[in-house]
């Protein structure tokens, strides 16, 4: 049940829990917070998706793009499979030689920005995603994801412009929110990550990723009880059960928690860069 596209500053590992949903923990005593890896519906529109043999799909999307490497969908196909089997770096050396061959193709600048983003190439990742869309012309996702690579370089302030932006253009979108969401957390607004993330729940209907982070967030904030009962929430009891019981040790022991809240760093309403 409990998943940013993007490693934060500090220490992360991946796991899988219930749901089989991939999630990255940021060190809050173990708690973790996920994503809406808003840059998955960028360029390859079956990005989202989810191969039950990801190792099959490197061969099949390998032969494609080998015989012709400036395909542009083709790029983007090899990409994504590398990336499902963890061969971030060679996702990125596969997208940036197809960008030279394509370098006004939005769809791949996309793709390219996120490998980037994937493999921790942040400020290389924020400036490509900006060439995937003009002013005159926003994309939504791309706004979102950008603000979610400045989230990861401390720029937390300049993140949440470019989430204003996307808000401007898609009104309480729960993928923009929840990523807003994990933006206050990293600078350790707990109040105002909470409501951000209630709005995109009540927005987001049974979005797993987003009643995740929710729970965890109403957690950290001492609220056990309610935060088991969002867990829960409309699922089989084993299900429920299961939710309940990740949850409680991702929160254990809350001192822990709460010590490991006060190492992340604090947004800077000045700062210069």
């Amino acid at each position: 049940m409990f998943q940013k596209l993007l490693q934060p500053s500090v220490s992360t590992r991946t796991f899988a829990l219930t749901g089989s949903t991939v999630i990255l923990a940021l060190g809050l005593g173990g708690c973790q917070l996920t994503s809406s890896d808003v840059t998955g519906s960028l360029g390859d529109k079956a990005e989202t998706s989810r191969s039950a043999d990801p190792r099959r799909d490197v061969d099949l999307t390998a032969e494609r793009y080998r015989a012709n490497p400036r395909d542009a969908e083709a790029a983007l196909r090899y990409g994504k499979a590398l990336r499902a089997t963890g061969q971030k770096a060679q996702a990125v050396a596969v997208l940036e030689q197809a960008t030279i061959a394509n370098s006004d193709n939005k769809a791949l600048l996309a793709g390219y920005g996120r490998a980037l983003a994937d493999n921790g190439n942040f400020q290389q990742a924020f400036d490509v995603l900006g060439r995937a869309h003009s002013p005159d012309n926003p994309d939504w996702r791309i706004l979102s994801a950008q603000g979610a690579v400045l989230d990861q370089l401390g720029r937390f302030e300049e993140a949440r412009q470019y989430y204003s932006s996307a808000l401007r253009i898609t009104p309480d979108e729960p993928a923009v929110l929840s990523n807003l969401a994990l933006s206050y957390v990293l600078s350790k607004d707990l109040p105002m990550a909470e409501e951000t993330l209630r709005r995109a729940h009540s927005r987001a209907g049974n979005d797993p990723r987003v009643r995740a982070n929710l729970a965890l967030v109403v957690g950290l904030r001492g609220n056990m009880a309610e935060a088991e009962k969002i867990a829960r929430a409309d699922l089989p009891p084993a299900e429920g059960a299961a939710n309940v019981a990740q949850l409680n040790q991702m929160l254990s022991p809350k001192e822990n928690a709460r010590a490991q809240m006060d190492k992340l760093p604090i947004a800077s309403s000045k700062r210069s860069d």
